[in-house]
């Protein structure tokens, strides 16, 4: 009798134990379970990514933009050549901004203003430089004054293929360094520098020579503020 017992209970132990292997019924819920992790890394990676692309395309689309709108200033009368005033730099500056409105830009980037000209000598010259942003870095090609004698300066781009003004005329060179701000994933990112460049020649002729004692740029009154690159 008692061996009958212990066989009916291991009969139902083993039935049972059937049925719970051959039960699919949370087969999804586990594998769900599983894969979640890995399914909200990869949508918030992709969000990340999409983010970072949108960022380069809206910088370089600053730089342009900076570019282009600084080659168009034009102030002054029939009777004499345009000339560029602080406050013509400093709006396209303010466009800057505008353009880049929800990238925290002023925090985060800056953006390097220059005017290439030619020397006395035939050689490329920053004439002059200005700047907006607080990330700390400086032009790649050279400051203020960089190239003012001789020809040894060739430019200002990559090295061979080097941007440079004719005589009589300018160049607005612009360069744009922006550090990305991601979503969710810094440590995984790490740190991320944008960086782009444009340059726009004058579109009709310009006041190159500047003030007396100036560096090219008149600041008539009211005096706007001077962006200087220190």
């Amino acid at each position: 009798m008692q061996l009958t017992r212990i066989l009916a209970h291991a009969r139902r132990r083993t039935a049972r134990l059937v049925r719970f292997a051959r039960d699919d019924k949370a087969v999804v819920l586990i594998e769900t379970a599983f894969t979640m992790p890995l399914l909200v890394f990869l949508g918030f990676g992709g969000l990340e990514i999409a983010n970072l692309t949108l960022a380069n395309t809206r910088i370089s689309q600053v730089a342009l933009s900076a570019a282009d709108n600084a080659s168009r200033i034009a102030y002054g009368s029939d009777l004499s050549l345009p000339r560029v005033r602080e406050v013509d730099i400093n709006e396209v500056f303010a466009g800057v901004e505008e353009q880049s409105r929800g990238l925290d830009f002023k925090a985060h980037g800056r953006i390097i203003l220059s005017s290439l000209e030619r020397n006395s000598s035939g050689g490329q010259w920053i004439h002059w430089q200005r700047c907006y942003g607080n990330y700390p870095v400086n032009s790649a090609y050279g400051l203020q004054g960089t190239g003012k004698t001789g020809t040894a300066f060739k430019g200002m781009g990559k090295p061979g293929a080097e941007v440079t003004a004719a005589t009589g005329t300018a160049v607005m060179f612009v360069e744009v360094t922006y550090e990305y701000q991601p979503l969710a994933f810094a440590a995984w990112l790490g740190p991320r520098v944008i960086r782009t460049t444009a340059a726009f020649n004058i579109r009709e002729g310009r006041d190159l020579q500047g003030p007396t004692g100036g560096d090219g740029v008149y600041n008539p009154s009211p005096a706007a503020t001077k962006m200087t690159c220190t």
